[in-house]
């Protein structure tokens, strides 16, 4: 310990101590401290989690474990009842602060301390427990420390142990470091201690920093210098010599998402060229526009970009009227792409664990593109006419075509996506909004070549009568993802709630047939047979029964069984190779790969021989467990596909698999 923190932390607990034996005019924290149970109604022998919310005034921040140069941790002094114990206290991803030359490591803004307690066996149910809890901690700004002391205390009764405050904690959980479960190796070079760090080459990595477990191990205020060698991230940090610190600590990636790291001896590369965070950002941009470039491709969205090509190719020659149609479209894609990634990231902000596409785990949403899709599909098939979708050059009918394109997409991922938007989750907001917007770009970047080269619009088909043809034929995969969204609404909310989203898009059918007769005869009605679509929509969403409770899984292909973190750890302890595989029903890359790899007779033969274990993790409803996981592994949605050699670290597969690619992961040698 240096002389300066050792004279800082002196000057500190002298007057923490002065304060315990001065009467003082009694002042609010600065930082408001509460205790929260996850289960109000804990079960005997069982173990609850604990939260010490802490809520710091604007301005002020409170200490890691470890607090750097200046400051002190906060220090538990529990009260229990009979037989109760806690368990360690978990910190969140701590921030780097820099004051008069001190490095501390500080939180400056909500978070909380999470505590286990366990109970005591042969609790009798109703049995009050009351929890108290004396908190010394600090209170600093830029200019001034407080000591800062709590009394907290919470009553718990004996029960069932339901979670009531399951979604709160599941937030905080958010914040947590997660273990890195791989091997990290540590060696010692003059001043300088090196870490090479098991990191995918993938991952996002934003501003990292490494904040040791023990006082002492690193200089803390002296600069942290970083590369990344392939799936290795090399570190050089000074040290100050202490070699009875253990090494171990916190990995910050970015954006408030961390690695719990340990160390041992060993070889370290040499430190590759650093990397900014600008690479970072520029590799998840240019994932997001590949991404969406693709999904063009998927059958929700062909018809879509044929139509506006098509009807380009009718207006003409007009170069003015082409470009601003082809902005139109790509303002309306990348408007909602945005508006969708900023959903994310402040659902994600407010702790829940929702992903790409997150919206289809909602059985009203599906409705709600049940009826839209319908009436698309009714539209390409010529029942009436919708000037947004069928063809004029109106830019605001271009923008709104760019939005429908971009928003019935979104069950749909593909090759470079998962990895764009797993990065973007961990990236500033601005650089996260920046690569949601690349994939509306993306996606849109087809019809913007064709607006503005006009090579490329000529060589377009010559309009005739075949293009009439060709609108009936693009209304089939329209209509086959209607009955899409027909299933997945089955699967989610069951027979009941179909039956009430056909009526739904029964009654909007019914409307635009009407408004097309009268369309025939030269007269209006296309309004109010809208009106009356979004009203059907209305009530059939009103009139959704709720959702069925998850039962008993189905069978699955490979005798997979159910995904969970315990399960995957406790056979791996068993040494057998296990293959995990995340699916949502509403994820049409998914649906393809089980059927065209995963579910064929030579994967399924080969891993019975190889004695491999299938893990299938299901994400069409939310479920935080494997949004968690989905996170730690950089991914913001699915499909993702996870190989465990037997005694390996995990293989990361391909979003589009083949079976020669599961095969081989048992046949190679």
């Amino acid at each position: 310990m240096t002389a300066r923190r050792f004279s800082l932390v002196t000057l500190v607990l002298a007057v923490t101590a002065l304060f315990g034996v001065v009467p003082l005019r009694a002042e609010p924290n600065h930082i408001v401290a509460t205790l929260v149970a996850e289960s109000a109604t804990p079960a005997p022998g069982k173990t609850v989690m604990l939260a010490v919310a802490m809520q710091p005034e604007p301005g002020w921040h409170g200490y890691w474990s470890n607090p750097g140069e200046a400051g002190f941790e906060p220090r538990f002094d529990w009260n229990l009842p009979k037989g109760a114990t806690t368990g360690s206290v978990s910190f969140p991803v701590p921030q780097p602060l820099v004051v008069g030359g001190l490095m501390n490591y500080v939180f400056e803004g909500p978070h909380a301390l999470l505590v286990p307690l366990t109970l005591p066996e042969g609790l009798a149910a109703g049995t009050k427990l009351p929890v108290a809890l004396k908190l010394d901690y600090l209170a600093c700004t830029d200019q001034i420390c407080v000591p800062q002391r709590a009394e907290l205390s919470t009553v718990l009764t004996v029960g069932d142990g339901t979670p009531d405050a399951r979604v709160r904690f599941d937030g905080w959980r958010t914040k947590l470091p997660t273990p890195l479960g791989a091997t990290v190796r540590f060696e010692r070079a003059g001043k300088l201690l090196r870490f090479a760090i098991p990191f995918p080459a993938g991952a996002a990595l934003v501003e990292p920093h490494f904040f040791p477990a023990a006082n002492g191990l690193i200089v803390d205020a002296a600069p942290q210098k970083f590369g990344r060698d392939g799936d290795l991230l090399v570190a050089e940090l000074a040290t100050t010599g202490d070699e009875s610190k253990p090494v171990s600590g916190v990995l910050s990636t970015g954006e408030g998402r961390g690695l719990t790291i340990a160390a041992s001896p060993g070889t370290v590369p040499p430190l590759p060229a650093s990397e900014t965070g600008w690479s970072a950002i520029l590799l998840a941009l240019g994932g997001a526009v590949l991404g969406g470039l693709i999904l063009n491709i998927m059958p929700c969205v062909f018809p879509i970009l044929s139509l506006k090509a098509l009807s380009l190719a009718k207006a003409g020659g007009d170069e003015r009227s082409a470009r601003r149609d082809a902005l139109g479209y790509t303002l309306g894609a990348v408007l909602v792409c945005v508006a969708l990634g900023g959903a994310i990231l402040a659902l994600r902000a407010a702790g829940s664990s929702v992903g790409w596409a997150f919206q289809l785990q909602d059985p009203r949403v599906i409705v709600a593109l049940l009826v839209l899709v319908t009436a698309i599909a009714l539209n390409f098939a010529g029942l009436f006419e919708l000037p947004t979708v069928g063809g004029g050059l109106a830019s605001t009918n271009s923008v709104a075509t760019g939005a429908l394109a971009a928003f019935i997409a979104t069950p749909c991922t593909g090759p470079f996506m998962g990895a764009a938007l797993g990065a973007a989750l961990v990236l500033p907001t601005a650089a996260a909004l920046a690569v949601f917007a690349g994939l509306g770009l993306g996606l849109a970047l087809p019809f913007l070549l064709l607006g503005f080269i006009p090579a490329l619009r000529r060589a377009l088909p010559k309009p005739g009568a075949w293009m009439a043809t060709m609108r009936r034929i693009l209304s089939v995969p329209m209509f086959l993802t209607a009955l899409g969204l027909v299933w997945l609404l089955g699967r989610q909310a069951g027979s009941d709630a179909v039956t009430v989203g056909l009526l739904g898009a029964l009654a909007a059918a019914l409307a635009f047939w009407w408004a097309g007769l009268r369309q025939a005869k030269g007269k209006g009605g296309l309004a109010f047979a809208a009106l009356a679509a979004v009203v059907a929509s209305g009530l059939a969403i009103a009139w959704l029964p709720a959702a069925t409770p998850a039962g008993a899984a189905a069978p699955t292909a490979l005798n997979a069984e159910p995904f969970s973190e315990t399960r995957l750890a406790a056979l791996r302890a068993k040494g057998r190779p296990v293959f995990v595989y995340f699916t949502a029903d509403w994820c049409l890359t998914c649906k393809v790969n089980e059927r065209v790899a995963i579910e064929q007779p030579s994967v399924e033969a080969a891993f019975k021989t190889s004695n491999v274990a299938v893990l299938v993790g299901d994400w069409t409803r939310s479920d935080p467990a494997i949004g968690r996981f989905l996170e730690a592994q950089g991914r913001s949605g699915v499909p993702l596909y996870l190989f465990y050699p037997k005694g390996g670290e995990a293989q990361t597969l391909p979003q589009v698999l083949t079976p020669g690619t599961l095969t081989a992961l048992v046949t190679s040698p």
